[in-house]
């Protein structure tokens, strides 16, 4: 096969097809980058304001026990307020803009897990389609699947990848401890694989009917991107269900921490993991939130054909994502490896605003790679 021209922000750049290659992908980016809070969002859409929750009269009297400042607080008596976060929106059955149609569902009554499912408008009704199983962001703490920001980012990749997507709603964060989130999104994992072989009692149509499962894809953002490393690693060393194989994965600034990286610049993140796993082994040197430490699973034994790592310039977490590339390429992983870097962006810039021209760039990217 030979090698594609992907044009990025007026530059051509060669992307490698052969196994074991890594390519790398550089454009500009605007000086003024998003980092993680909600500040300077394109939220669009009438009513779709950014909500901050509003702390009740007498909350101040509460006796905290944990929290990120700003951002959320679990108290003693064990109820959590979240101070910030998109909207809820409901799914639609078909987009007047776009065409896409969405739905939510139950993937395991026992736990409650639940998704979106994001539909593309069809070119015929036993069209088949490439799977995505995305991963939200929001520091396993905050954000859902169901939210305006996660909602239109998600149909924005949708639209222009052709795909069809599951977005896990996995529980969160100081109500469930990690690992419960790595836990839900295996599950929700395990629950696609298995309607290959129609063993469920209960199916999804949509999945039934338009799936390609010879195209499956999991990604994410941030500590989507992080979750969608630990499913690829897991599904190297355990397999999946039926023997199902995973195409691709994509990794969106990834969530990676670690003793190698640490700094002032770094103090939100490494709370934010003490936060939602408090109990966590050598705390930002355990091998789910730093995949080169001490104990980590081999990078050789990721479970898919293709890996690309997407990361912001001005983003904190940059390097640990560059340094992730690399050592996957050194590890003596067989499959093609990735790097595409937005120069002078922050971190989930495409995320918090999908209309500026590098979000836009970034989403062709993905919807490139997620390609059978």
């Amino acid at each position: 096969m030979k090698p594609m021209n992907v044009i990025n922000g007026g530059n051509q750049s060669e992307v490698g097809t052969k196994r074991g290659r890594k390519s790398t992908h550089r454009v500009k980016g605007r000086q003024d980058g998003i980092g993680l809070g909600f500040d300077d969002m394109n939220l669009g859409g009438e009513g779709m304001k950014l909500e901050r929750n509003k702390m009740n009269s007498d909350s101040s009297h509460k006796p905290v026990k944990a929290e990120l400042p700003g951002l959320i607080r679990l108290y003693d008596h064990g109820s959590v307020e979240r101070l910030v976060g998109s909207s809820y929106v409901p799914s639609t059955e078909q987009d007047s803009a776009t065409g896409i149609s969405s739905k939510d569902i139950i993937i395991s009554e026992a736990t409650g897990l639940s998704a979106r499912l994001y539909l593309p408008k069809l070119a015929n009704v036993s069209q088949k389609l490439p799977i995505v199983v995305y991963f939200r962001g929001g520091g396993f703490c905050l954000e859902s699947s169901f939210s305006f920001l996660t909602h239109r980012y998600v149909s924005s990749l949708v639209a222009e990848a052709g795909v069809m997507a599951i977005s896990v709603e996995y529980r969160l964060a100081p109500e469930h401890y990690l690992p419960v989130a790595y836990d839900d999104c295996w599950t929700a994992l395990e629950w696609v694989a298995s309607h290959r072989d129609h063993t469920l009692s209960k199916t999804d149509p949509w999945l039934m009917r338009h799936g390609d499962f010879d195209a499956v894809f999991v990604g994410g953002d941030s500590s989507g991107a992080n979750i969608a490393h630990n499913m690829v690693i897991r599904v190297g060393t355990e397999g999946l269900f039926g023997g199902l194989q995973i195409l691709g994965a994509f990794m969106s600034h990834p969530y990676f921490l670690g003793t190698k990286w640490d700094g002032p610049g770094l103090d939100l993140e490494r709370r934010i993991w003490e936060f939602v796993y408090p109990n966590a082994k050598d705390g930002i040197d355990n091998p789910l939130v730093n995949p080169l430490g001490v104990g980590a699973p081999s990078l050789a034994k990721l479970g898919c054909e293709r890996v690309i790592v997407l990361v912001a310039g001005k983003d904190e977490l940059r390097d640990a994502g560059v340094e992730y590339c690399d050592a996957v390429k050194r590890s003596g992983y067989e499959g093609r490896v990735e790097l595409f870097e937005v120069d002078g962006e922050g971190h989930g810039f495409h995320f918090y605003d999908t209309e500026t021209e590098n979000a836009k760039l970034m989403i062709k990217r993905l919807a490139h790679f997620c390609k059978k």
